[in-house]
């Protein structure tokens, strides 16, 4: 018969094994202490096949914005990024299994044959995105710097040039070194989520473009198709659908809220 003692001892025995082994599942720590840090530490994140942790390194000044529901800017990116980052996990994940199916074809070698560059199919293309989505960033490494300006900013160059023609820097943040994005010219612009609801279709945006990897996933998983082009090409046709109803319902907010001003529309109609 066991006594009081030995079952509290057991059930702290059990929590704290449940303690260390959720302990064992937390995100890794990366460097963000200085801009070049920052840099080495998004080149680590795809070394260790952890893309989904690339949003934390993007930094997007919110304006100081309240809404009717009561979420602000700032708490509203926070959910945009969030289903950036299952997205990218996701893209990641269909990544590797098409490298495991069409091996020859996404080799450095066959990738060009593969997806047939220099035709206009859109598979063809898209199969190179969706083989390697961060092999751009892995090629250009070794020629991405960023230079500290000393005053809380730095600049990204590539071969001693500003990258991205400038627009895109770092800054010091309260949690280190970050990629800033220009949004300072984006808020002005018409394209730009000026309410929740235009923020939650950005969000829905993303989670739809998981969804339609997810899907297409489970058909990879199936079989059936002939070649890496052939599978991008059913990948574009189910990321397109998503993409274009959510565009479409974002292009309706933007006009409603453009008549409610008097303006002329997002272009929708006239």
């Amino acid at each position: 018969m066991k006594t009081t003692s030995s079952i509290r001892t057991a059930s702290w025995s059990g929590l704290t094994a449940a303690f260390l082994v959720l302990g064992g599942c937390a995100d890794p720590t990366y460097d963000t202490s200085t801009p070049q840090a920052t840099l080495d530490s998004m080149q680590s994140m795809l070394e260790e096949e952890r893309p989904e942790l690339l949003p934390e390194l993007l930094y997007v000044e919110p304006r100081d914005i309240t809404f009717e529901d009561g979420v602000t800017e700032a708490s509203a990116i926070e959910d945009v990024r969030a289903k950036l980052s299952d997205m990218l996990a996701q893209l990641w994940r269909v990544a590797r299994k098409l490298q495991s199916e069409f091996p020859e074809e996404v080799s450095e070698e066959g990738l060009p044959e593969a997806v047939g560059f220099g035709r206009d199919g859109f598979g063809d293309w898209f199969g190179a995105i969706l083989a390697d989505p961060f092999g751009v960033l892995e090629e250009q490494r070794d020629r991405l710097v960023a230079e500290d300006m000393y005053d809380g900013t730095a600049a990204l160059l590539v071969d001693d040039e500003p990258a991205f023609g400038g627009f895109v820097s770092m800054i010091e943040t309260d949690d280190g070194w970050r990629i800033a994005l220009p949004v300072q010219y984006a808020q002005s612009s018409e394209y730009w989520p000026q309410t929740r609801y235009e923020w939650s279709v950005i969000a829905s945006m993303l989670l739809g473009i998981e969804n339609s990897l997810s899907d297409f996933e489970r058909e990879l998983n199936r079989g059936g198709f002939r070649s890496l082009s052939h599978a991008s090409e059913r990948a574009g046709r189910l990321l397109g659908e998503s993409v274009v109803v959510q565009s479409v319902i974002y292009g309706m907010m933007k006009r409603d809220d453009d008549d409610e001003d008097g303006g002329m529309g997002f272009g929708f109609g006239g």
